[in-house]
């Protein structure tokens, strides 16, 4: 035991608290687990199981999103965990007893910011090391099962991009599609549409997807050419999506799948495009702008406006387009990841820190109502991180305080609480 100021630290108290705050935190973490691993499974149901892949191979995916999972259940669990125990604490008058024995608000506080910190940490290694290799993996199978199962693509009354090809496909029933088009390109650069009252999937193994198309008729037209096609009628014809065009259309990574180095690196590519379309942008701009000027001071008086209209028109789509190329670009979604990568996994040490204060103030039945209250916040601080993250990517509004308000809030609240409960 430690005397600082007149007033004791003391080791046990801060164990035992510890323990308190983590045993609870692993009650709630099982929970919130639960609750994402079943909506997990509800949409592998949905995508997958619903296509009769393999259960081993659903279990490998299902594996590899855990890091996913995990992530977004700590934080909340977190918050749930440290206002059941403090909560208590509280009612059974043992933060009575604590204050009373001459140990201060440091005792209770320090413990639960130490688990906070803990959390937050083991949080964003999930986030931002387990997750990416995850999801890389994930990916890796996902591709295997949709060429080894060419029905997972196609579903009723959907369209379907691959690398080289477009698909909207009517009902479909088993391996049987209803008013199939399809647009693509021929080896030779035509582009080509062809429609079949119905076609039948069929599994052609690793060489992709294989579908034999009744009564279809095909036009190709040669590119830049409006005159020079070709059409033909087949009672019968074979059609194959290639496997690297399958492969190219599930390899795909989104911001959120990435590690936040990967995150910086594409943030920086982006920006760099970016400035460079915006730098021609405002050439093309000022010349349009002098062309403007040139035909309002040399133009006669009776053609004025019919000089400088077409000029003036050119000139604000330019401005619209500039402003439009600045505010919604896709640098914005990047860029919202990047904070999110940091604000989910330290948002646990902002939730220990409300929910000490909240705690605190508990009088009776600490723990059940710590839970209730845990569930509310939380819902409330995802709502708020949805809302960010619409009002960043529709708006352009401030990436890092679209993803970082909700922990600011926390912060704010939790020391507001815990002062005037000190005070009191």
């Amino acid at each position: 035991m430690k005397r600082t100021g007149g007033r004791f630290l003391s080791r046990t108290v801060f164990l035992y608290i510890v323990r308190e705050i983590l045993f609870t935190f692993l009650v709630c973490f099982l929970f919130f687990f639960v609750i994402f691993f079943v909506n997990q499974i509800l949409l592998m149901a949905q995508q997958i199981l619903s296509k009769r892949v393999p259960f081993h191979l659903v279990s490998l995916l299902m594996l590899y999103s855990l890091p996913q999972i995990i992530a977004l259940a700590a934080p909340f669990a977190a918050l749930s965990g440290t206002l059941m125990t403090i909560g208590r604490l509280s009612s059974d008058n043992e933060i009575l007893i604590f204050l009373s024995s001459g140990l201060s608000y440091r005792n209770i506080i320090g413990p639960a910011l130490a688990v906070g910190i803990l959390i937050s940490l083991l949080s964003f290694a999930a986030n931002d090391v387990l997750l990416p290799a995850g999801m890389g993996q994930f990916t890796k199978l996902y591709r295997r099962i949709m060429i080894a199962s060419p029905a997972l693509e196609m579903e009723s009354n959907s369209v379907k991009r691959f690398k080289n090809t477009l698909m909207v496909s009517g009902s479909v029933s088993g391996s049987t599609i209803k008013d199939l088009v399809i647009m693509d390109r021929t080896n030779e650069g035509e582009r080509r549409i062809i429609l079949a009252k119905e076609a039948a999937l069929k599994d052609s193994g690793m060489e992709g997807i294989s579908i034999e198309l009744k009564d279809a008729f095909t036009e190709s037209v040669k590119e830049n050419s409006r005159e020079d096609y070709d059409y033909t009628f087949s009672s019968l014809l074979s059609y194959t999506v290639p496997q690297e065009d399958l492969a190219q259309s599930a390899v795909f990574i989104t911001p959120n799948q990435m590690s936040s180095v990967d995150v910086k690196r594409e943030i920086r590519n982006h920006e760099r495009t970016l400035d460079e379309n915006i730098n021609l942008e405002l050439r093309r701009n000022v010349q349009a702008a002098l062309k403007v000027e040139a035909a309002l001071r040399f133009g006669t008086a009776g053609a004025d406006w019919n000089l400088v209209s077409p000029l003036w028109e050119d000139y604000t789509n330019r401005k619209a387009a500039l402003k439009f190329m600045r505010r919604n670009s896709s640098l914005s979604n990047y860029r919202l990841e990047y904070y999110k990568k940091f604000s989910i996994p330290f948002g646990a040490l902002s939730f220990v820190f409300l929910a000490v204060s909240l705690g605190l103030a508990a009088k009776k039945s600490g723990q059940t109502v710590g839970f209730i209250i845990g569930i509310c916040i939380s819902v409330l601080y995802w709502a708020l991180l949805l809302g960010g993250q619409t009002l960043g990517t529709k708006t352009g509004f401030s990436p890092l305080w679209s993803m970082w308000f909700p922990n600011a809030l926390a912060l704010t609240s939790g020391g507001v609480l815990l002062f005037l409960r000190i005070r009191a």
